[in-house]
């Protein structure tokens, strides 16, 4: 009996490095003997992973810098020094990779348990900051919590605590994901209810990205899909009306379709046609290293929503498309991840590690479209790029989780336990 057992977890190795069969996994009474997994290395954890999410901070930090460093020209930043952006952003990278540590030691069952009230603190957060008391408001948008060493964005951490109550929530519901109704109305209740949240605020940004992030891990989840596609028109319907019956969302959508017009150049289409310009300035290999023209005080939000421009200008075609070569390997890998999770039959852990990929995937493809002029402009950042101490802080930690899922697959590989 022994030595069948021998064969049997010899058999399921092979399997997973991509020498045999897949692993035969059962989730909710379904068979899916025909799963693959990607080869695991006898290493704690995905080395690649992390060096690439290095490389993305350490890139950030320059260009935050590059891109930051005249602000103290303009009369709204003249009492700050020139290393002031940068600076903070360190601190907010340090904040983060110290937070981020913490996060990797908590095993996956941990953050399973935690999912109900990680959202509930979420949405207290997130109604804290409606509070003219205790909320900070920029350009007419209240999203901010004073921390002192920094202002906390409870909607970053909405993000996580979605994903993470839906990934919990499609694993408690395993057995009637088929039923429409008992498998998606209450979900879809809950992230309701954060939606309106976020839209008092207002930030249909992040509202935007909780609900593809929602939509993603219920449709991995394994939700019919025939309702599925039904949930997806009824959301896009549902954005299309918040634009139509918004002065200022049609005002952003109508400048996106022509910035260069008289009535969009010095409005609304003002941050689209000098991200453009900055673009075209780079050409192929880019001005140079701190050679920007459009971050001296031309180009709003250049530290933070529009990052990505001041890169094109300075690093060209080539930096703009090892950029995207760096976030699709960096989703990809993740999905990787979370696919290797649910092979070993932890659909938890897959359904988050998976949810990340959607997140990190979908938010940066929507940064760069907009700064590339392919969407209308929309206030999200860059993962682990742009300025911003929340943003960087929940990025740090969901990627922390992903290696954590990744820890705990070698384990299993291993023979050893969570």
């Amino acid at each position: 009996m022994i030595a069948a057992m021998q064969n049997t977890l010899a058999r399921w190795r092979a399997a997973l490095a991509g020498g045999g069969d897949g692993l035969p996994v059962r989730l909710s009474s379904r068979s899916y003997g025909d799963t693959r997994s990607p080869a695991v290395r006898e290493l704690g954890f995905d080395q690649p992973l992390l060096w690439v999410v290095v490389t993305l901070l350490a890139w950030g930090l320059v260009m935050v810098y590059s891109a930051s460093i005249a602000l103290p020209d303009n009369p709204r930043f003249g009492n700050y020094e020139p290393t002031h952006f940068v600076t903070r952003h360190a601190l907010f990278m340090a904040i983060g990779l110290i937070t981020s540590l913490v996060a990797f030691q908590l095993p996956i069952r941990t953050w399973e348990k935690l999912a109900p009230w990680l959202f509930g603190l979420a949405l207290v957060l997130l109604a804290l900051v409606l509070i003219p008391q205790l909320g900070r408001s920029v350009n007419g948008a209240r999203r901010w919590i004073p921390l002192g060493v920094m202002n906390f964005q409870p909607s970053e951490l909405a993000k996580l605590a979605v994903l993470i109550y839906a990934a919990n929530y499609m694993v408690r519901k395993m057995e009637a994901r088929e039923h429409f109704l008992r498998a998606v109305l209450p979900m879809a209740v809950a992230v309701g209810l954060a939606g309106v949240l976020l839209l008092a605020q207002p930030d249909m940004g992040a509202f935007m990205v909780i609900v593809v992030i929602a939509m993603g891990i219920l449709f991995l989840g394994g939700v019919n899909a025939r309702m599925f596609f039904l949930m997806a028109l009824v959301v896009v319907a549902a954005f299309a009306v918040m634009v139509m019956t918004s002065e200022f969302r049609r005002a952003r959508v109508f400048a996106y379709l022509d910035p260069w017009s008289i009535e969009h150049a010095l409005g609304k289409g003002y941050q689209l046609s000098h991200s453009l310009i900055a673009f075209g300035r780079g050409e192929i290999f880019g001005v140079g290293l701190g050679g920007s023209v459009e971050k001296l005080h031309w180009l709003p939000e250049a530290h933070t929503d529009f990052l990505l421009a001041v890169i094109g200008e300075e690093f060209g075609l080539i930096g703009v498309l090892t950029l995207i070569g760096l976030f699709l390997w960096l989703t990809r890998r993740i999905m990787d991840i979370g696919r290797q999770a649910i092979a070993l039959d932890q659909v938890f852990a897959g359904l988050v590690a998976q949810g990340v990929g959607v997140w990190m995937g979908f938010q940066s493809f929507i940064n760069i479209g907009v700064n590339l002029g392919a969407l209308p402009t929309k206030g999200l950042t860059l993962p682990l790029m742009s300025y911003g101490g929340s943003a960087l802080l929940i990025n740090l930690v969901a990627l922390a989780i992903v290696l954590r899922v990744d820890y705990e697959n070698r384990q299993m590989m291993r023979g050893g336990r969570k």
